[in-house]
This record gives structure tokens, C-alpha cells and sequence, in this order.
């Protein structure tokens, strides 16, 4: 089965694409973004990020395009973890 190719619109305006499958954290960083981590279990919240409207935690959600065309990304800020 072929993987889709998925566009994905970032907070800072850059746009980039991944696989179907890919995780988040890479494909952020290919976009200079990076997404906070914690427990990497899914646990803290801490990777949390919204997805077209969505939360959804990067650590344990791979990329799933569910039939949009695009994904819109913002980054969910959480005051217990800002330094």
C-alpha cells in the first residue's frame, strides 16, 4: 500500500511535506520548529500540538492525513513548561 503525501502548514508560514506514518518531531524540525518533549510516553502533554482544530500528542500520533489536503499545525503552549 502507498503512503499518502501529506502538506503540512506550520506556525512560523514554512510549509512542508511528509509521509503518511512520519513522525512529528522530525518533520517540525525540517520546518525549524521544535516540539517540546517530556515523558515521550504520551503521559505530560508536553509535545501536545493542534492539528487542523485537533490535540494531539507527537510523541505517541504519527502524521495521518484523513483526507484533508493540507494540515494546519499550532503549537499548544503550556505555562508549566515555558522556562
Amino acid at each position: 500500500m502507498k503512503k499518502s503525501f501529506i502538506k503540512i502548514s506550520w506556525p512560523n508560514n514554512i510549509e512542508t511535506y511528509a509521509y503518511e506514518g512520519d513522525d512529528w518531531f522530525s518533520t517540525a524540525e525540517k520546518a525549524g520548529l521544535e516540539i517540546p518533549t517530556g515523558c515521550l510516553t504520551g503521559s505530560c502533554g508536553a509535545c501536545e500540538i493542534d492539528v487542523n482544530g485537533e490535540t494531539v500528542r507527537a510523541c505517541i500520533t504519527t502524521i495521518k492525513s484523513k483526507k484533508e489536503k493540507i494540515l494546519n499545525v499550532s503549537l499548544t503552549t503550556d505555562p508549566f513548561w515555558e522556562t
